[in-house]
């Protein structure tokens, strides 16, 4: 069993830095809930980035994982600023092929 905080895009980091230690994964969500196929928030970059670093700096071992209007295009930012679980929804099922897109996913994400 393990132990994750989801953060909607406008509840700030701060809320969840006293049980960072307690948890094994954050869901920063991209896009505000309720429906598939929103529009990516760009301004949750930063977000991420200020996860990963306070992750970093207390040595934990905790999951980001981002949810939200991933895309092929997005999935590098996202990594790059820290996220190491991805979730995508909309652009994998609702796509033409979805071994195709999904191998972008991945290709793109290792960049």
């Amino acid at each position: 069993i393990k132990a994750g905080v989801a953060l909607n895009p406008a509840t700030p980091i701060e809320t969840i830095k006293h049980v960072l230690e307690d948890i094994d994964m954050v869901l920063i969500m991209t896009v505000n809930p309720g429906f598939g196929g929103q529009s990516f928030i760009e301004g949750m970059i930063p977000k991420i980035k200020e996860l990963k670093e306070i992750i970093d700096s207390k040595n934990l071992n905790v999951d980001i994982q981002v949810d939200g209007g991933i895309k092929p295009d997005i999935v590098a930012k996202v990594v790059e600023a820290g996220a190491n679980v991805i979730v995508a929804g909309s652009a994998i099922f609702n796509s033409d092929d979805i071994l195709e897109t999904v191998n972008l996913f991945r290709k793109n994400a290792s960049k």
